[in-house]
């Protein structure tokens, strides 16, 4: 029984300003599709959370194509996962003396990649063969040609080139009499 590792590519967004079961919601449309498909999806979601999970997904993106070399169209979402992260805890003022509890919730939003089944790579960038010089014999010295160097074209100052319309002059203020006082 011999266990085939498959490749897996995650990003992570946390402590992320939006409630879990929002962004659930959203992360549930994406699970399963390929990252074009996820994208086109995301694109027309019209919940805030999109854009986050949105963000998560460019990344994992992203980190398979820097650090892995994988294609990004040719992937597909693994998995997409949300989890609370910790609430933050606000009072406001009510009548009579009393508060009113506001909770601001956080999340933590993780997108995995995996290859698909036309999974490509990235060629990795050929080397460049390392150039080595000759260096002549000392036997064959011979003086080599004296080359003059070929005249520059003129340049002309920038100043004549760019004519700058002139302003016109501005004419004084008119005195009132709540000036003059």
């Amino acid at each position: 029984m011999s266990a085939v590792e498959t490749q897996e590519v995650r990003a992570v967004a946390k402590w992320v300003h939006t409630s879990p079961r929002k962004a659930r919601l959203v992360a549930e449309h994406i699970r399963g599709r390929s990252v074009p498909e996820a994208r086109t999806v995301l694109a027309f979601t019209q919940r805030a959370a999109a854009r986050e999970v949105e963000k998560v997904l460019r990344s994992a993106v992203a980190n398979a194509e820097a650090n892995h070399g994988l294609l990004g169209d040719s992937l597909i979402v693994s998995a997409a996962y949300v989890d609370e992260g910790p609430v933050m805890k606000r009072w406001r003022a009510r009548a009579r003396g009393r508060v009113a509890r506001i909770k601001k919730p956080t999340c933590h939003i993780t997108v995995k990649l995996s290859p698909g089944p036309e999974t490509a790579r990235i060629p990795p960038a050929p080397t460049p063969e390392p150039v080595v010089e000759e260096t002549p014999t000392p036997a064959a010295e011979t003086p080599a040609p004296e080359q003059k160097p070929e005249p520059k074209a003129e340049r002309k100052p920038k100043a004549e080139s760019i004519e700058k319309p002139k302003r016109k002059p501005r004419a004084p203020r008119k005195k009132t009499e709540e000036t003059e006082s």
